[in-house]
C-alpha cells in the first residue's frame, strides 16, 4: 500500500481506523432533553496525531469515549477498521487527566494490572511492564508506590499502563492538565519521542486539550468544535516539522490562526445578545466572565496605543488555558466593550470610556448595557411585576432549566447575579433565597436593616 507523508519528522499515514459519520449524542427526553453533539463527520488514519480543541460543554470528552466505546452514539454510525463498533473498543485505551492509580499496588503492579484481564502470562506482563517503565523513564522505580512519586511520575505511570495493552489509538482526555508547568512540558517531549520514533506499538494518538500551544506542539491536524449542540467547525492540518519550536515565526502563527478560528468575529449587536427565556429565539448564554476579568481585559487593550491587541497576546498574559480567556472576551462582546476580528481584540468607544472611567461612571456604563441583554432584562421584568419586587431564586432556576442542564442553569443565575450586583440593578438575599430590586433608602435606614447577603451559590 502507497503510504502518504506530510512534512519532516511526520509518520506515514496508513488505514483509517476510525470512521464517524453524522454521529450524534443527545441525554434525557422533554424538558431534560440535552444534546451534547450532532452530525460528527470524522476519520482517523494510521499515523495521525490529532487534536480536539473546543470551549467546555462542547462534547469534546464526550466523542472521545464514543470513540473509545465507553458510551454508545445516539445516531450515525461510528466505524473501526471498517467494522460497526460495539461495546468497549478492545483496540484503544484512555489516559486521563487524574492519575487513577491503584494506591496499594507498586508502581510495576499497576502497569501488570492492565495486562491480566487479558490472559497474558505473569512472565510476559512482568518483562512488558518492565520495558515500558524504562520506556517513560521510569527505570528504578519499579518497586515504588504512587504516593511516594511525583504527579508528573505518577502520570507516566499512567502512560506506561495504557501502553501496556498495546492499543492501536491511544486516547488523551486532558492528560498533562493536572500537572505543574515543568512536569506537563517534560512529559509532553518524552510522548513525542516514543510516538515519532516508533518505539510504541500505538497506531494513532487522539488528545482532548485546553492549551493551543500544547495542541500545536504535538498534533498533526487539529479539530475545532464549538457547542450548543457540540459539532466540528474547522480542521487544520499541522504541517510543521518536528521537532517544534515554541518561540518560532512559523509555530506562532499557527497558534494565532487557531485562536482566531475559536474567538471567531463579533456578529451583529442582535446575535450576539440572543435571546431570553419564553422568548423566540435561541436563549443566549451568559459568558461565565466575572466583573474582576471583563475590567481587566478591557483596562490592558486600552493600554494599547492602537486600543487594540492580538487574541494570542492576550491568553499568553492572561492564561495558558484557552477556556478561561474565550469567556472573558465573550461577555466583553456581549456587552458591548469589545469586537474581534482576525484574531484580534479592538475596544468600541464604549468600551474606552469603560476603562477610563470612574468608579460611578464604570457602573453607569455598564448599568446601561446590561439592561440590553436579554437574560438580565427577563430577570429584572420577573421581579418588577412582583408586589414587592422580590422572587425566589429557584422561580428563576426552574425557568432557567428548561434552557439549559441544571448545573449550568445555576452557573447562569450566579453570573447574572453578579453583573447585575456590580451594576446595582438587582442583588440577592441569602435569608429567603431570593432575588430582589434595591430600593434606595435613607443611609441610617440602610444601616439598621442591612438588606441582603452574600451570595453562597
Amino acid at each position: 500500500m502507497a503510504l502518504a507523508t506530510h512534512g519532516h519528522g511526520h509518520k506515514p499515514l496508513g488505514q483509517t481506523l476510525v470512521d464517524l459519520r453524522k454521529v450524534g449524542k443527545h441525554y434525557g427526553r422533554g424538558d431534560k432533553y440535552t444534546e451534547a453533539l450532532r452530525g460528527i463527520n470524522l476519520t482517523i488514519r494510521e499515523g495521525e496525531f490529532i487534536a480536539l480543541l473546543g470551549p467546555s460543554g462542547c462534547g469534546k470528552s464526550t466523542l472521545l469515549r464514543i470513540i473509545a466505546g465507553l458510551i454508545g452514539a445516539t445516531e450515525g454510525e461510528v466505524l473501526y477498521r471498517g467494522q460497526p463498533l460495539r461495546g468497549v473498543n478492545p483496540n484503544t485505551t484512555i489516559v486521563f487527566q487524574s492519575f487513577a492509580l491503584y494506591p496499594w499496588l507498586t508502581v510495576q503492579e499497576n502497569v501488570e494490572a492492565a495486562l491480566e484481564p487479558l490472559g497474558i502470562a505473569r512472565l510476559e506482563r512482568t518483562k512488558r511492564a518492565l520495558r515500558l517503565l524504562d520506556h517513560v523513564g521510569l527505570d528504578g522505580f519499579e518497586m515504588a508506590y504512587p504516593r511516594e512519586l511525583s504527579g508528573g511520575m505518577r502520570q507516566k505511570v499512567g502512560f506506561a499502563r495504557a501502553m501496556a495493552v498495546e492499543p492501536e489509538l491511544l486516547c488523551l482526555d486532558e492528560p498533562f492538565s493536572a500537572l505543574d508547568v515543568l512536569s506537563a512540558e517534560s512529559l509532553r517531549g518524552e510522548l513525542m519521542e516514543l510516538w515519532l520514533s516508533g518505539t510504541i506499538p500505538t497506531k494513532a494518538i487522539l488528545m482532548v486539550s485546553h492549551n493551543i500551544e500544547e495542541a500545536v506542539f504535538m498534533a498533526d491536524r487539529l479539530i475545532i468544535m464549538d457547542k450548543n449542540p457540540g459539532h466540528i467547525v474547522a480542521e487544520i492540518q499541522n504541517t510543521l516539522p518536528h521537532p517544534r519550536r515554541r518561540k518560532e515565526k512559523a509555530f506562532l502563527t499557527m497558534v494565532d490562526q487557531i485562536y482566531a478560528q475559536m474567538v471567531g468575529k463579533t456578529r451583529t449587536e442582535a446575535e450576539e445578545l440572543g435571546s431570553a427565556p419564553g422568548e423566540p429565539g435561541l436563549t443566549r448564554a451568559l459568558p461565565e466572565a466575572p466583573i474582576s476579568a471583563i475590567s481587566g481585559l478591557v483596562e490592558r487593550v486600552n493600554e494599547e496605543l492602537t486600543n487594540k491587541i492580538d487574541v494570542y497576546r492576550l491568553a499568553d498574559e492572561f492564561v495558558n488555558d484557552y477556556d478561561e480567556i474565550l469567556p472573558i472576551i465573550e461577555a466583553a462582546e456581549v456587552i458591548g466593550f469589545a469586537n474581534v476580528e482576525a484574531g484580534d481584540l479592538s475596544l468600541t468607544p464604549l468600551g474606552q470610556a469603560f476603562a477610563e472611567g470612574s468608579i460611578q461612571a464604570r457602573k453607569e456604563i455598564f448599568a446601561a448595557r446590561l439592561r440590553r441583554v436579554p437574560m438580565i432584562r427577563w430577570i429584572l421584568s420577573m421581579l418588577k411585576a412582583q408586589p414587592d419586587q422580590r422572587l425566589s431564586w429557584d422561580v428563576f432556576i426552574a425557568a432557567l432549566s428548561r434552557e439549559f442542564p441544571a448545573e449550568i442553569a445555576e452557573r447562569q443565575l450566579d453570573t447574572a447575579v453578579d453583573w447585575a450586583r456590580y451594576a446595582e440593578l438587582f442583588s440577592y438575599d441569602n435569608s429567603d433565597n431570593a432575588l430582589f430590586i434595591e430600593v434606595e433608602q435613607p443611609i441610617a435606614q440602610a444601616i439598621a436593616q442591612p438588606n441582603g447577603a452574600p451570595n453562597d451559590h
